[in-house]
């Protein structure tokens, strides 16, 4: 991390990159959501939901304090992000999407609202997903646009707007099914 020349940080600014704030948040962005990533698909396991339930709070209770750090960061950094008024808007959208639909969803399990929660949490790792959908965009995007301000304006809503929309044709077909994709 130390050579910023490169991706999207050769886009930012010497004072955004010597900022101790859009840093911490950066860090907190990258680590946590990453983190959230990487363990949120296991909670969609039936397996480990239903046999080693201890297991699933644990990890559950992980991934939202995870995702409510990586989303809030994520927010904070939508209003920096390269681009257009409409770049930003994107990605605080997606920061604000993604923060409520986790919390929402830790509030449904804590008042035993079982089925609601599981619907937020499928909502919730979409947005969280959506790191994974711009990393597979935005390289076509910017073959296809030759700009990258272009595309990253795109990618700013493409990388979720779908995501949002699989996560609700889900979470219609469940109608009072639980959810495995194990």
């Amino acid at each position: 991390m130390e050579d910023r020349d490169i991706g999207f940080l050769g886009t930012k600014s010497l004072v955004l990159l010597n900022s101790f704030a859009w840093n911490l948040g950066f860090y907190i962005h990258i680590v946590f959501s990453g983190i959230a990533l990487l363990i949120g698909w296991i909670q969609f396991s039936a397996k480990i939901r239903n046999q080693y339930i201890k297991v699933h709070r644990t990890i559950g209770r992980f991934y939202v304090m995870c995702g409510l750090l990586g989303a809030s960061a994520g927010f904070y950094l939508g209003f920096y992000a390269t681009g257009t008024w409409l770049t930003k808007t994107g990605f605080v959208l997606l920061g604000i999407c993604w923060f409520s639909s986790t919390f929402a969803a830790y509030f449904h399990i804590l008042r035993k609202e079982v089925f609601r929660h599981q619907k937020m949490m499928i909502y919730s790792y979409a947005f969280c997903w959506a790191a994974v959908t711009l990393r597979i965009y935005l390289p076509f995007l910017n073959m296809i646009f030759q700009e990258f301000i272009v595309a990253y304006t795109i990618v700013a809503w493409l990388c979720w707007v779908p995501n949002l929309a699989v996560a609700w044709w889900i979470n219609r077909r469940l109608k009072g099914r639980s959810v495995s994709f194990s």
